[in-house]
């Protein structure tokens, strides 16, 4: 009932563009600038001055007049592919290194039971990245919670100005929250559905994707997630497809109207059992509270003889100036031989506002989402959550989530959050009925 509510209050908001199609161009043009006629000092002919542009009337080039790029993402791959080229057009290699430190600060009410007051460093990375021409590559080693992780590991060549191919350990496209990196969401977690389906969690695999005004298309081959890095007991690798398209009848900086579809399947990975032979197909899912300062587990299942699995994901995203509204609903089913197949769904809402600053939402074709505000710009993120993850005997959970958050961007290396946020949960197995509320602060360092 409550996914019906939010769909249709969704659609609801589709009233505040009356009319957009036939809207003109943002901006205006610039005002021709001024010439002036010296007077004449002598009889003796003089040349003819030409036309004076000052300063002031010059269009800004500046990075603090552009949108921000995300580090995590495709737009900023493809922009380094424009960096990586001489004035005259001919290819030279380079190189950037990157690094992320994200400090967090929490406290609960009620706390005890796994929830404690304190401080985090819940993400440091280093890493870097390389371009030649229309190749690029990155390197990506986290050292969140003190423990080394692989992230992105991937080579990409340029085909063109609208297509690309990516191979290699990355974020495949699916829906709104796969166009931003998690230090970079709207909220200071992703949504709790996002998360327990591992819709933006890293995979193996090749990706395509296309680029063009009105559509968007990322399909990906994938061959498993982080257990296929080492391969230990694993007698057969996952492998699936995935897909997002996107149509955007209107999709320019301050006016955006986009709806989009992301399907996901994928076989299940077999493992070696104690006995040493291949156990049946099963997936492994769960989601912690919305916090990194504490990790408590809320949902959680594992789901054994799993023949594949199906996600789907509708999107939506409107935009007005300095406000947006973005939507996600999750479905996903598992099959299973022999017993009732599991299935899971959810849904998401964050409305956005521009306070301070930044005049309007920038909008980023390459990754088909709304772009990172630009320097000196205070937003205001309200949002709710709903995932319902329990099934006929699969008790993993049902949660729900309230949130309010401000995000202030200092400049394109530095960002500051607070929000609160309550969530409940039941019906779970790995956690008791319960509810929490959650005041967070986060200061973020990134380059």
């Amino acid at each position: 009932m409550k996914t019906l509510i939010l769909t249709g209050a969704m659609l609801g908001a589709l009233c505040i563009f009356p009319a957009t199609a036939a809207d003109t161009p943002t901006g205006s043009p610039e005002p021709e600038p001024a010439v002036t006629a010296e007077p004449a000092a002598t009889a003796e002919p003089t040349a003819i001055a030409e036309p004076t542009v000052t300063e002031s009337q010059k269009p800004a080039k500046s990075w603090l007049t552009e949108p921000m790029s995300d580090p995590d993402v495709v737009s900023t791959s493809v922009k380094h592919h424009e960096e990586a080229r001489t004035p005259e057009g001919k290819p030279k290699f380079s190189f950037k290194p990157m690094a992320r430190i994200l400090a967090d600060g929490a406290v609960y009410a009620p706390d005890g039971n796994g929830f404690t007051d304190g401080v985090q460093l819940p993400d440091m990375r280093i890493g870097l990245s390389a371009a030649y021409g229309n190749w690029n590559a990155k390197v990506d080693v986290g050292f969140g919670g003190f423990k080394l992780s692989i992230k992105d590991v991937f080579i990409q060549y340029r085909i063109n100005d609208k297509m690309l191919v990516r191979g290699g350990y990355f974020v495949h496209q699916f829906g709104l929250q796969s166009s931003t990196s998690s230090s970079f969401k709207s909220a200071f977690e992703a949504p709790t559905t996002d998360d327990y389906l591992a819709a933006t969690g890293r995979n193996l695999g090749i990706m395509y994707n296309l680029s063009l005004p009105k559509f968007f298309m990322g399909t990906s081959v994938i061959f498993g997630n982080s257990d296929n890095l080492t391969g230990d007991g694993i007698t057969r690798q996952s492998i699936g497809g995935v897909g997002r398209f996107v149509w955007r009848p209107i999709a320019r900086d301050g006016a955006i109207v986009q709806v989009g579809m992301s399907a996901w399947y994928q076989s299940p990975t077999h493992k070696r059992g104690e006995d040493g032979k291949s156990q049946s197909g099963a997936f492994n899912l769960g989601a912690n509270f919305p916090t990194r300062v504490a990790k408590v587990k809320m949902l959680g299942a594992d789901v054994t003889d799993a023949g594949n699995q199906l996600k789907l994901s509708p999107e939506l995203l409107l935009c007005k100036d300095r406000v947006a509204l973005e939507s996600q609903y999750y479905y996903m089913n598992i099959n299973r031989i022999g017993r009732p197949a599991y299935q899971v769904q959810g849904a998401y809402a964050w409305l956005r506002c521009l306070i301070l600053g930044d005049s309007q939402h920038s909008y980023s074709p390459w990754d088909a989402g709304i772009a990172i505000p630009k320097p000196r710009t205070l937003e205001l993120v309200a949002g709710y959550d709903y995932t319902n993850a329990s099934c006929k005997d699969i008790r993993g959970g049902i949660s729900n989530d309230y949130s309010v958050t401000l995000n202030y961007y200092f400049n394109k290396y530095m960002l500051a959050r607070l929000g609160w946020r309550y969530t409940d949960v039941r019906d779970s197995s790995v956690s008791p009925k319960r509810h929490v509320n959650i005041i967070q602060l986060r200061l973020q360092f990134k380059f």
